[in-house]
């Protein structure tokens, strides 16, 4: 009778074993497919490069756990940026009583362009560009980056807890906004 009680505990070892793997499988798929799109939104926040892939990470493990727990998630996506958001938000909030990222320094290293003339006007265009962004509320901001990121407008909502038809709206009102400036 012991033996069948071993083989039994076995049995539900090697099944919990195989749902820690189906879970560790189904948190590397979604880190592999998404981890670029939540550190942009990250860098969106305003959080500065390093910090993002520390936050980007720990989104992921935040994924695992709750789901190790036995939660059930209708959209991982959706949660993924949910959380990176309010993540994000602690962190800048943080982040901002320490010395501040030089993204001029940045700037130098990322895009070189072949004249100084280009240069110039490429530069003068972003800093329009950004400022117009800088403008935009922060809910619309958010959208706005969301959507780049693919999301579509119930995953959005779901991710800043507002509804689909305000996501529309804010980014209705985010593309007037810009493409004033594009205009001018």
């Amino acid at each position: 009778m012991s033996s069948f009680a071993s083989d039994e505990q076995l049995v539900n070892m090697l099944r919990q074993e195989r749902t820690g793997a189906a879970l560790e499988e189904q948190v590397s798929r979604l880190f592999e497919e998404s981890r670029d799109d939540v550190y942009r939104y990250l860098l969106t926040l305003g959080l500065h490069p390093p910090r993002a892939q520390e936050s980007v990470q720990e989104v992921f493990l935040r994924l695992y756990a709750t789901l190790r727990k036995g939660e059930e998630i209708q959209n991982p996506r959706a949660w993924v940026f949910r959380v990176a958001h309010n993540l994000g938000l602690k962190v800048r909030a943080r982040q901002e009583t320490e010395e501040p990222f030089d993204t001029e320094v940045r700037a130098r290293y990322v895009g070189r362009t072949d004249t100084p003339e280009s240069e110039l006007l490429d530069r003068e265009r972003m800093v329009r560009f950004h400022d117009a962004v800088e403008g935009l509320s922060e809910q619309q901001k958010r959208c706005l980056f969301l959507r780049m990121e693919g999301m579509r407008y119930p995953e959005i909502g779901s991710a800043l807890g507002i509804s689909p038809s305000a996501v529309g709206e804010f980014l209705r009102r985010a593309m007037v906004r810009l493409r004033k400036v594009r205009d001018e």
